[in-house]
């Protein structure tokens, strides 16, 4: 194997040190947004409403989805991502419902 120029070294740490911003970012982001969803879940529970919310899902997903589109992300990837966040919310939603009875 040869051996890698300085140059490109010195860039694939710079690349490579945003994208561990970036990836800190999108934690601190989500550990935020479940707080907030936590919220709702307390007060879907004390209001006996149930955990999901199909409409409001369906709304976000195509929001996130016109978000994708004009961001260049893939619309069916940000979809994924939003269906696999919004399943771990119900979950949340459900273990708060059942401890509020």
């Amino acid at each position: 194997m040869s051996e890698i120029d300085e140059s490109v070294t010195a860039e694939l740490t710079r690349l490579r040190d945003s994208i561990d911003n970036i990836d800190a970012a999108v934690v601190h982001m989500l550990a935020e947004r479940f707080k907030c969803t936590q919220q709702v879940g307390v007060l879907k529970a004390k209001h006996q409403l149930p955990p999901a919310d199909p409409a409001r899902e369906a709304s976000q997903i195509a929001r996130l989805r016109e978000l994708a589109e004009s961001a260049k992300l893939d619309p069916a990837f940000a979809e994924k991502l939003l269906n696999f966040i919004i399943a771990e919310v119900i979950r949340h939603h459900e273990t708060i419902a059942d401890g509020a009875r």
